[in-house]
């Protein structure tokens, strides 16, 4: 069952705040699809998360790269993916499928409409706002059982 949270952010200290406050619920095996326009958090949002994760390099946006990893606690990553500059995932495709199915990787996804058939359907859906230059507003859609924990 899907159901939907709505969270007022009103700074990057907040949306940091916010994603390092989901980072430390997350145990492996996560997946969460991030949605907005370009310069709407979602980046920082993730070093939040990475904080949370007790990720201690300096977080980036994987927009040219296409992804990132990094090694979290407990033998956890994180996989960070940015399809944003695709037309189609290509082989990009598969790579997300075996981070979507460990169990030891969180995956982060912006830009998801190009693999959305590969997606899991238990999974978290960030979209984000911007009703201000500063303030964010986040829609959670997601499994009851995630937003529960929020």
């Amino acid at each position: 069952m899907s159901t939907e949270k709505i969270i007022e952010v009103a700074s990057v200290q907040e949306m940091q705040s916010f994603g390092e406050n989901i980072g430390r619920l997350l145990q492996g095996g996560e997946v969460i699809e991030l949605a907005g326009d370009v310069g709407a958090g979602k980046t920082t949002f993730v070093k939040g998360l990475a904080r949370g994760l007790e990720i201690d390099e300096d977080v980036q946006s994987p927009s040219f790269t296409i992804s990132r990893v990094y090694t979290a606690r407990n033998a956890l990553q994180l996989a960070h993916y940015d399809f944003y500059r695709l037309n189609d995932a290509g082989i990009m495709a598969s790579e997300l499928s075996e981070t979507t199915t460990d169990p030891k990787s969180i995956t982060v996804i912006e830009w998801a409409e190009i693999v959305e058939d590969i997606l899991p359907e238990h999974r978290l859906r960030i979209t984000f706002t911007a009703p201000t230059e500063t303030s964010r507003t986040l829609v959670l859609d997601g499994p009851e059982i995630i937003l529960e924990k929020l």
